[in-house]
């Protein structure tokens, strides 16, 4: 039997905002055969002391790993970025990149292009892909996770799928819950 590969996420501040509005930051620390890491940077952008604290929970109950920039060649790619875009969002990009992990983030226009160029499209998650990782490990229901969209929504999070049962290609008519 072939144990799945693990995949580690580079975490952008918007994506675990919208985790903590909703009380949901601790899905990062279950959903199988994912780790996700946070850059030093991300973490500075998190200003509230609620929020703070619960990041920093997680990083000390070592479900959340914080990830500096310390590489010379990290440090250049950085500098480049943050002219572009968020220090954040740049930390994010620049240690995906250079280690092969994906990143998640809910930014687009600019920091989408460069997360296309440098990772690939198919290593950029954001909050929905997040919610649709959990449903299907079975760590919340569909209308749960359709509870924290429309939460999440009236915080102007911008979704264009009416539901994750649609999203899911699930039905109520299957009896499929979760």
């Amino acid at each position: 039997m072939n144990t799945p590969l693990l995949r580690i996420v580079v975490t952008d501040a918007n994506v675990l905002v919208n985790l903590m509005r909703v009380s949901r930051l601790d899905l990062l620390g279950k959903i199988p055969n994912y780790e996700f890491v946070v850059p030093e940077h991300v973490r500075e952008e998190i200003t509230n002391d609620e929020q703070r604290a619960e990041l920093d929970s997680a990083v000390a109950d070592r479900w959340l790993k914080l990830a500096p920039i310390t590489d010379l060649v990290a440090i250049e790619q950085f500098a480049e970025l943050v002219e572009h875009i968020g220090r954040g969002e740049a930390a994010c990009l620049v240690i995906a990149a250079l280690q092969g992990w994906c990143v998640a983030s809910d930014e687009k226009r600019r920091f989408r292009r460069e997360a296309v160029a440098r990772v690939g499209s198919d290593r950029i998650l954001g909050t929905v892909d997040v919610f649709v990782l959990a449903i299907k490990a079975g760590l919340i229901t569909v209308d749960e996770a359709d509870a924290d969209k429309a939460a999440l929504e009236l915080r102007k999070f911008k979704v264009r799928f009416a539901s994750f049962r649609v999203l899911l290609g699930l039905s109520r008519g299957n009896g499929d819950s979760k």
